[in-house]
């Protein structure tokens, strides 16, 4: 009974400590597949300058993790100041049919987001 119970003390530990890290987050060419996924027609060459975009934001939002200290309402509002300079660093890659596609996916983002914190 105390194996059992060691066991599921050591479970619940290690999923806590991979939720705590971070455990969802997509890396930047899980992002670029995905957009790749849900606009048509995008290029390599597009693919590769949207990783990099993506990649440069992840880079900005660990450094405002590290810098909030754990402050969420702090990282929460760097956040959204960053997100609209990231989106348009990706619809200036794309070409204007590919850009509608992403905004139209831009905006059903921040309506769930709204939703998420309406919610909390």
């Amino acid at each position: 009974m105390k194996k059992l119970l060691l066991v599921c003390a050591f479970v619940i530990g290690v999923s806590a400590v991979s939720l705590a890290q971070g455990g969802n987050r997509r890396t930047p060419k899980e992002q670029t597949d995905r957009l790749k996924e849900q606009i048509t027609g995008i290029t390599d060459d597009q693919a590769a300058k949207i990783t990099a975009i993506y990649t440069e934001a992840a880079k900005k939002r660990d450094s405002l993790m590290t810098a909030a200290n754990g402050d969420r309402s702090l990282m929460m509002g760097a956040f959204m100041k960053m997100m609209p300079v990231t989106d348009a660093k990706i619809k200036a890659v794309l070409t204007a049919d590919q850009a509608k596609a992403y905004q139209k996916i831009a905006d059903e983002r921040a309506a769930q987001m709204k939703a998420r914190m309406q919610g909390n």
